[in-house]
């Protein structure tokens, strides 16, 4: 008989996976079990929340654009008779290729409940915050209303991949029927490009990454010759680190990740050089909590929810995003706290002139996105993974673990250093129903149907 095992066993190196021991594990979970003693949270008020919501899309509410059984059960829990949010809800997603009202719309004809567009975070939401880029010529890449996207997020002068192939017809040259049957040089030459942005995994990856390393190899000036000088190169800001996804196939598919991959071991090949990343946005980026957090406090702001929401709770399918990134921004929250009573600690002994007032910049300035968004208020962020995507339970263990050594094995990007503590969930349960469950009981969070906006 062949043994068949929870794969996060395979991830973590042979040693059991889950804060909590694999409770509610989706293949052994008949009901949720209670949380042990000194976990739940609860909310100090009555009916009134002091936690948040943070749901995946892909592989938790829909397959492709198929709706997911248990999602549209799961929010009737979560909204009260007149549609409004018992809770602050966000939904976070590492898809790029529309605009968040677009998204909205979707997911309230999914889940029959209304979702406004202030409740969704894409990709590259956060994107809106790195100003210094606004006002430069940037390239984008990836899939939909590139334009209209890039606009709304404030670039004012974005160019795509079709405009600069268009304008440089001779540097396509993959697909021999999309070859210029006329050799001519452009009649215009497009503004020098100052950085690119990676939306998405585009359609046409072979013209993409031609011009892309192209872009980076002429400093910006893709009509003229490649030149080794170029380095470091200009930057380079991407969005959605997914390797895979999951849709309506069986198995995951290719997602942005998987494209970053071929670009950046393209540009070393033919430089021998790294390609830099100026900033990784979506998840698992912190930045990514940190604007979902932002959002959630929002929503609790407009019903007039007095009690700071203290507790995260991000419900996804897939450990080196979803879960990954919960823990990093959970981790980030804790050396948050710990910084801030050191700090307190530090101005108590300068008050009783026992320390010097000499305080280190960097506890005096947190970074200018955090300044933005303002502090995070949350203590913790709890991570919980569900069953319905990208994570299998029943994935076959082979014979010798030692041939799935978890570095073999990390999906994760270039960029993020695997540590096995972070893509252990805090909870696993079979889908979102069973996660709204498990959360409410933890919190303690009798939701009464009638409570109303003051």
């Amino acid at each position: 008989m062949r043994r068949v095992l929870p794969p996060l066993r395979r991830w973590l190196g042979g040693r059991p996976a889950g804060r909590t021991g694999l409770r509610g594990l989706c293949n052994a979970a008949a009901g949720l079990a209670a949380p042990p003693p000194g976990e739940s949270g609860g909310s100090t008020t009555p009916n009134i929340p002091t936690f948040g919501f943070l749901f995946d899309i892909d592989g938790v509410l829909v397959r492709g654009k198929t709706p997911i059984p248990a999602a549209k059960k799961a929010f009737q829990k979560l909204v009260n008779s007149q549609g409004q949010f018992l809770v602050p809800v966000v939904f976070v997603t590492n898809a790029g290729n529309c605009l968040r009202q677009k998204k909205a719309d979707q997911l309230s004809h999914i889940l029959g409940v209304p979702i406004s567009q202030d409740q969704v975070v894409m990709s590259h939401s956060p994107l809106r915050m790195f100003k210094r880029y606004h006002d430069k010529c940037v390239l984008v890449s990836g899939q939909g209303p590139l334009l209209d996207i890039a606009q709304y997020l404030g670039f004012c002068q974005p160019i795509t991949i079709e405009i600069l192939r268009e304008t440089y017809p001779l540097l396509d040259m993959v697909d021999h029927d999309r070859r210029p049957k006329v050799l001519h040089l452009p009649g215009v030459e497009l503004p020098k490009i100052e950085a690119v942005v990676l939306f998405g995994e585009p359609v046409r990856w072979e013209t993409n990454l031609q011009l892309i390393i192209d872009v980076l190899l002429t400093g910006g000036c893709p009509g003229k010759p490649h030149h080794q000088a170029s380095y470091p190169h200009i930057p380079v800001l991407a969005c959605n680190m997914d390797l895979m996804w999951m849709a309506e196939a069986q198995s995951p598919r290719f997602g942005h990740g998987t494209f970053m991959v071929c670009l950046e071991n393209i540009y070393k090949k033919i430089t021998g050089k790294e390609l830099k990343y100026e900033a990784l946005v979506g998840k698992p980026s912190e930045l990514t909590y940190h604007y979902a957090e932002y959002l959630i406090r929002m929503q609790a702001a407009q019903r007039h929810w007095k009690e700071p929401i203290q507790t995260l709770y991000a419900i996804g399918d897939n450990l080196m995003t979803d879960i990954y990134g919960a823990n990093l921004y959970n981790r980030y929250l804790e050396e948050k706290n710990s910084r801030k009573g050191s700090k307190g600690r530090i101005q108590a002994k300068v008050a009783a002139g026992t320390m010097s007032a000499t305080i280190s910049q960097d506890d005096e300035l947190d970074h200018t996105w955090q300044n933005e968004l303002a502090p995070a208020t949350a203590t913790n962020c709890r991570s919980v993974l569900v069953c319905t995507g990208v994570y299998n339970p029943h994935t076959e263990v082979p014979s010798d673990t030692r041939e799935s050594i978890t570095e073999t094995v990390f999906h994760g990007h270039r960029d993020f250093r695997f540590d096995p503590a972070l893509v252990e969930p805090d909870h696993i349960v079979p889908d979102a129903d069973a996660a709204v469950d498990l959360i409410y009981q933890l919190e303690n969070f009798a939701p009464n149907q009638d409570i109303r906006t003051f």
